[in-house]
């Protein structure tokens, strides 16, 4: 990393300290804050990815936040072993990721902090639950629309999201026999309507692409480009070393043609893609008023994923491009709806302008662009190295 872009990150670096330890305590109970204004409330799903960023800066009161808050979960886990969706309310359940992204923060919580066996009870039921969430009874998660991070999109069956999240933590659990039984799932070819074939289990490859689709269930599925889950799957080690570049080199040139086509206005992907437009099938007609071609969930740019892109870009093998990628991201994280503010850390931006639409101080964008630093600076793709270097990894993908 030349001066000059080291000098802007660490500018950005002290900023995203100040924006967290901002939100460090909250009103209630005095769990973190989701965003510094607009988010009050302790959100499961955000705190429990902000801790790659919480643990990644070493910061003694964001380690502290991130124990505080998995205390709070453990504390009010239901009776079969379910975590809520807020930190702060035991009754808000229903989500489909945040007992896997529970399981998968508590995992990396041990691995750093200690000790080993913290919060043992609340572990064991949760991966209990987990056991369960299978339809076919063989560790592939399903899920109900809206009931991942993405509660104005709907992604049904078998998400990638989830099921790369599922995926690490039975993989920093030991349990590698499941995980292994879980990649040769995602790695089946979707079925196509109409195939002859129609019994084999719905997987999530893509044929004829390097990535993974959004979801899948028996003959359906949705071949949209879905970053965060993607980039998961490169940064988890669930894509082989040769689909993880070829994804990279995909995202690339598709985010090319996108500003070729006037369709995105910045240097970062998109967190879906191709858009869902209204005359599509997939087009809901609640999209219009809350998820247009280009927003929020449908094609928004969202800080906190590409964070995490630039981390699979690392993985990959590709730190030149990784750097760019983060001083992309850096310029980013100064948008805001507050035009008082120097930096915004803002919760999502609009795909065709550039402009911040969401709410300014976002834990999981400031933690998540302390975590793609770190990866950048070390050139590793932090607290996974292991994953990515194990055999599982080098599975044969067609064989599988």
């Amino acid at each position: 990393m030349d001066a000059e872009l080291a000098a802007r990150v660490a500018e950005a670096k002290a900023a995203a300290l100040t924006v967290l330890r901002h939100n460090a305590r909250g009103p209630f109970h005095g769990l973190p804050r989701t965003a510094g204004w607009g988010y009050p409330e302790p959100y499961t799903r955000d705190i429990m990815l902000s801790a790659l960023g919480f643990l990644a800066s070493g910061d003694e009161e964001l380690i502290d936040a991130l124990r505080r808050t998995l205390l709070a979960l453990a504390t009010i886990q239901t009776p079969l072993g379910h975590i809520p969706s807020l930190a702060s309310d035991r009754h808000d359940v229903g989500a489909s990721d945040t007992t896997p992204l529970f399981l998968l923060a508590l995992a990396l919580y041990r691995r750093v902090i200690g000790p080993p066996d913290y919060l043992e009870d609340a572990a064991r039921i949760a991966r209990q639950w987990m056991s369960y969430q299978s339809p076919g009874d063989d560790m592939m998660v399903g899920q109900l629309p809206t009931s991942d991070w993405r509660d104005e999109q709907w992604v049904l069956g078998f998400g990638l999201f989830v099921n790369t999240v599922v995926y690490a933590y039975l993989r920093l659990y030991d349990d590698d026999h499941n995980a292994a039984r879980l990649l040769a799932l995602m790695r089946h070819f979707v079925v196509k309507p109409g195939s002859p074939q129609q019994h084999v289990h719905a997987g999530l490859v893509v044929p004829h692409k390097p990535y993974y689709a959004l979801w899948a269930y028996k003959i359906y599925n949705s071949e949209r480009f879905d970053l965060l889950g993607n980039s998961l799957a490169v940064l988890f080690g669930i894509a082989p070393s040769n689909r993880a570049k070829q994804l990279i080199h995909w995202v690339e040139d598709e985010c090319d043609a996108l500003r070729e086509r006037g369709d995105l206005a910045v240097a970062l992907p998109p967190n879906l893609f191709p858009y869902i437009q209204p005359s599509d099938p997939d087009w809901l007609e609640r999209y219009e008023e809350f998820n247009r071609p280009g927003e929020y969930h449908n094609g928004g740019i969202w800080p906190f994923i590409t964070g995490l892109y630039v981390a699979a870009v690392v993985a990959a093998g590709y730190p030149l491009l990784a750097q760019r990628k983060l001083a992309a991201l850096t310029d980013l994280m100064r948008l805001s709806r507050d035009p008082e503010l120097e930096w915004g850390f803002n919760e999502w931006i609009r795909a065709q302008d550039g402009t911040a639409r969401g709410n300014d101080w976002q834990t999981w964008s400031a933690a998540l662009y302390l975590y793609a630093a770190s990866c950048v600076e070390r050139e590793e793709a932090l607290f996974f190295t292991d994953l990515l270097a194990s055999p599982l990894h080098h599975l044969d993908e067609e064989a599988a």
